[in-house]
């Protein structure tokens, strides 16, 4: 936005005020919203940290990553009353032949949409959004909110989130899993030696073994720099894991943190994992871990309800599925487009890709996601 855009309170609260001229309420003074830059990066992360529904994905540190790798214009809205910063709407305009032109909040991550004190911040917010959308010419916003922020859009019923609070002792972190997962992980540590490293020096190495795993899912792999990236934006905030069996790498993840919450966000396992019980050891020893750390929260990401592998695995170790609020305003005269594995455009790709060599699932993948926001 060239300029700050000005909302007036609703009326009922200006004629209120008016008969009550003693009354200082916040909601009803004029809310600006413009957008915010690097100049305005504490005050956004100071604005988020305070509010409940914010993630680790409406940080300035998410922005600058996807800045730097995938070059997607940001439009990071800001509401403000007075002096104040009231809500934050983080939002990249993405393009593509598959997507067309649309404002996502946010790409490449579980979390988004917006966070505001008061119904007069967020309605600014998402009125400043959609004449911005009009603007650009998108065909619409997508908000990726884990509770429905807005009362126009409709929600979709796409994806589940898994969210549970941890144990306070690491000694309960074991029996915290249910019986069977329990037993597969503790015969990956018993039985098969199972041992987990941390250090960003394995990141190149989990990230080989994200990009094999995702090969296998037939999906795109984001680019080792995306990596790279989002550890340096996030220093003390992320932890890399890696599994080894037999002194040899299986599994890895990177995991971010944000408040008391952690969040396993990448991992990678090769053809071996399965075989010694890779994939539940690797969340069991982030789970001490993260107990260890004092974390509360294990936010185990999302998942398509139509992946019903996905979320087996994650009702196997002990979390129920819970609906995300995710919406999607579609502008005017336009059409919302499906990125989803349901669509079939992406199937024919889906059934070829993992058959295809690394050598081209990698760099191709890294090209693709550019233009498919996940």
């Amino acid at each position: 936005m060239s300029s700050a855009v000005i909302v007036q309170p609703p009326p009922a609260a200006r004629i209120s005020r008016e008969h009550s001229p003693f009354i200082d309420e916040p909601s009803l003074r004029l809310i600006r919203v413009n957008e915010a830059t690097p100049a305005d990066a504490a005050a956004w992360d100071h604005t988020v940290a305070r509010h409940r529904d914010a993630t680790v994905f409406h940080n300035f540190g998410w922005r600058r990553a996807v800045e730097d790798v995938f070059g997607h214009q940001a439009h990071y809205l800001a509401a403000w009353r007075d002096e104040r910063m009231v809500g934050v709407l983080p939002m990249f305009r993405v393009g593509g032949p598959l997507v067309g032109r649309t404002l996502v909040s946010v790409p490449y991550g579980v979390g988004g949409g917006i966070l505001a004190d008061d119904d007069g911040a967020r309605d600014a917010l998402y009125d400043a959004a959609v004449d911005l959308a009009d603007r650009l010419k998108c065909t619409g916003i997508e908000f990726r909110s884990a509770r429905a922020a807005l009362s126009n859009p409709p929600v979709s019923d796409l994806y589940y989130g898994f969210r549970k609070v941890l144990p306070d002792c690491i000694t309960d972190v074991l029996g915290f899993l249910p019986r069977k997962a329990r037993a597969v992980a503790r015969n990956a540590r018993d039985k098969h030696k199972l041992t987990v490293h941390y250090g960003d020096e394995y990141l190149r190495t989990v990230w080989k073994l994200y990009t094999v795993n995702m090969r296998r899912l037939a999906s795109l792999a984001y680019p080792y720099r995306f990596f790279q990236q989002l550890i340096s934006h996030h220093p003390g905030r992320h932890l890399v894991s890696l599994v080894c069996w037999k002194d040899k790498p299986v599994a890895g993840l990177v995991t971010f943190m944000f408040r008391d919450t952690v969040y396993p966000y990448f991992y990678g396992a090769n053809e071996d994992a399965r075989r010694c019980g890779a994939a539940h050891f690797v969340y069991y020893s982030l789970m001490e871990w993260a107990v260890r750390a004092r974390y509360r929260v294990f936010d185990f990401g999302r998942t398509r309800r139509d992946n019903t592998g996905g979320v087996d695995f994650k009702r196997f170790c002990g979390f129920e599925p819970r609906p995300l609020g995710y919406q999607t305003y579609v502008a005017p005269g336009r059409k919302s487009r499906d990125l989803t594995p349901r669509n079939p455009k992406l199937r024919l790709v889906r059934r070829l890709w993992p058959n295809l060599p690394l050598c081209v699932t990698t760099p191709l993948g890294g090209e693709l996601s550019k233009y498919i926001p996940g």
